[in-house]
């Protein structure tokens, strides 16, 4: 009867779907608190890693890409966690690569980030007076808006100034051309920080913003299931 069991439950467990996420810049993984999916998939929440001195993103990526257990997972990034997921991507066999809120090239940077990368004025910020500060939250999100902005702060669990001085520097030159075969790109019609109108091809939520991981929660599963179907 042990036998029985203990082989039911591994065999309901080969059968699941294993999806990864990683969150936005400095974001911890409770940003996925409303994306509501069917038992059939687990989900799994990859946590930042604090970068080693003088670390490539490349080696970062091979890093975080060994706490994906199994083949043909699927993978998702949000904001900067998807430019990360696109470098660990290399190292991984995945059923799946999704994004959202973030870019596939950088062509689809905005002009200041692009700025910022050529000029390397993303040394001039000073992380480690602003990493308790709205000044972080306005970077990472962008909105306007004062409750989105305390909606999003609540999340910036990963102040480092390590990590935070790597990961600004590491988004702003960022510099692939070209995009990856049969990347799923979801992006919000009115997302801020990388507006959509630089964006090449993607599966748009109506009203999104960049954090429309947390205030459309529901329409970002729905598209999630429709993508993992296709």
């Amino acid at each position: 009867m042990g036998y029985a069991i203990f082989f039911t439950k591994e065999l309901m467990n080969s059968e699941k779907t294993h999806v990864y996420f990683v969150p936005g810049l400095a974001a911890g993984g409770e940003i996925f608190r409303n994306i509501k999916l069917p038992e059939k998939y687990e989900i799994h929440i990859l946590e930042w890693l604090i970068p080693e001195k003088g670390e490539q993103l490349k080696a970062y990526a091979e890093r975080m890409a060994k706490s994906v257990k199994e083949n043909n997972a699927i993978l998702i990034g949000v904001s900067f966690g998807g430019v990360v997921v696109q470098e660990m991507n290399q190292f991984l066999k995945l059923k799946k690569l999704i994004i959202i809120s973030s870019v596939k090239t950088r062509n689809e940077l905005p002009r200041r980030m692009k700025i910022a990368g050529f000029t390397k004025a993303y040394k001039l910020i000073p992380t480690s007076l602003v990493v308790n500060a709205e000044n972080l939250t306005k970077f990472s999100v962008g909105p306007k808006s004062k409750k989105r902005l305390a909606l999003y702060q609540e999340y910036l669990h990963v102040r480092d100034k390590q990590y935070l001085d790597w990961a600004l520097e590491k988004m702003v030159t960022w510099n692939p051309t070209k995009k990856i075969d049969k990347i799923v790109h979801i992006h919000g019609e009115k997302d801020m920080v990388f507006p959509i109108k630089y964006i090449d091809g993607c599966e748009v939520i109506k009203g999104g913003t960049h954090i429309m991981i947390l205030n459309k929660g529901k329409e970002v599963s729905k598209k999630l299931l429709e993508v993992f179907e296709q």
